[in-house]
């Protein structure tokens, strides 16, 4: 009766299992998973509320890029930010989440059974998303060399002519490296050379824990170029449902790209009229929202490093940007074993085969954790690794 695209394993594992027996057992959980910023103690102004009063949503004006004044907020926002390039309003269409820009890119580009190639590690959504447009994912590495890295020669390898694209994440979840200069050009250079399009997440962009503007792709030219990003992260609100995909690129293969996508977009018609209305007050929400997290994530990693110094069994690697950090922990059992046996100590991490890590020995940590919350439970953590 059912689709072989979602023929996927329904029944829990072993971890899931795990978790919700955690859950039931009414003892205090220090939650080292948490990615949900509206529970971390973010503080969002009043004005939310009344922009979501604006009776004009009570006109139906069905704009399949998204209403002129919600994407102008979003193209100043990039101008704000970005004021050395040239950003253009009509290249943005809104979808209700990157999940919906990443389904209208992979129909824009692929027929059944073509290929996107992915990092690894890297966030486990692409799955799913891939298996329900009929696209073949086939990943790339990144690896690890005090920093982390795009390994090039596996990238070239990856190529056949059923390519469609190459996704990056900028910076990555959950290893929060971003792509830097030398990597970007030979990105565009390798889209050329192979007719690939690049597709590039940037929902965390503007989390640089050292407070430097890292670059946009929101405006490359060099290679036909799909940019993601969203108020999910940026401006910490996720249950709005608004995001959106800035394309640029080569002139001809841009135009073509748009038209396409504005029919596509058009079918659906997906994102509501109060949010859109809203999107310039949701997006000024921005400024105390990141400072509020930035703060979070710095004060959380200054204590994971102060109690990691007191130690010698675990480490972690380097980190740029984001909310995630990543533990190197012996391997003296599967990460998923290490992660439930410390559900006993009341301790929710993820276990490093979540975002395919290519081995055991890595434990994911969020840095949006309440700070005692995130202390105590590293303290849980070093204590049973030193025991």
């Amino acid at each position: 009766m059912f689709s072989n695209r979602t023929n996927w394993k329904l029944t829990a594992n072993r971890f899931t299992e795990a978790q919700r027996e955690l859950e039931k057992s009414g003892r205090e959980v220090f939650d080292l998973t948490v990615s949900n910023p509206t529970r971390v103690g973010v503080q969002h102004d009043k004005k939310i509320f009344d922009s979501l009063q604006d009776l004009r949503a009570l006109d139906y004006d069905p704009q399949p890029k998204g209403l002129w004044s919600a994407r102008e907020a979003v193209a100043n926002y990039y101008r704000e930010q970005y004021k050395e390039i040239s950003f253009n309003t009509e290249s943005l269409l809104l979808t209700t989440s990157t999940s919906e820009g990443y389904t209208y890119i992979f129909r824009l580009l692929c027929n059944p059974g073509d290929e996107i190639i992915v990092p690894k590690p890297s966030y486990p959504l692409f799955e799913f998303l891939a298996d329900l447009q009929d696209v073949k994912l086939v990943p790339y590495p990144l690896i690890y060399d005090h920093g982390w890295q795009i390994d090039f020669p596996s990238l070239r390898k990856a190529v056949n002519p059923r390519t469609r694209a190459v996704v990056v994440v900028h910076p990555n979840n959950p290893t929060g490296s971003y792509v830097h200069k030398g990597e970007k050009s030979e990105l565009n250079k390798f889209c050329n050379d192979h007719n690939l399009a690049l597709i590039v997440d940037e929902v965390f962009l503007n989390y640089a824990h050292d407070h430097v503007r890292r670059q946009t792709f929101a405006a490359n030219t060099e290679a036909l170029t799909f940019t993601l990003s969203g108020l999910s992260k940026i401006s910490a609100l996720p249950q709005m449902k608004l995001a959106w995909i800035a394309a640029s690129g080569p002139a001809e293969q841009l135009d073509a790209a748009m038209q396409r996508l504005e029919v596509i977009a058009d079918t659906y018609l997906s994102v509501n009229a109060p949010i859109q209305l809203a999107t310039p007050v949701f997006l000024e929400q921005r400024k105390s929202v990141q400072s509020f997290l930035l703060k979070r994530v710095q004060a959380n990693l200054t204590e994971l490093d102060r109690l990691l110094a007191a130690q010698k069994t675990c480490a972690r690697l380097n980190v740029e940007g984001g909310w995630y950090a990543v533990l190197r922990v012996p391997v003296t059992q599967s990460d998923e074993d290490l992660a439930i046996g410390l559900m006993q100590m009341s301790v929710l991490v993820h276990p490093g085969h979540f975002y395919d890590f290519p081995s055991d020995g890595y434990l994911i940590v969020s840095l949006i954790t309440a700070t005692r919350e995130f202390s105590e439970g590293i303290k849980l953590i070093l204590y049973a690794l030193n025991s």
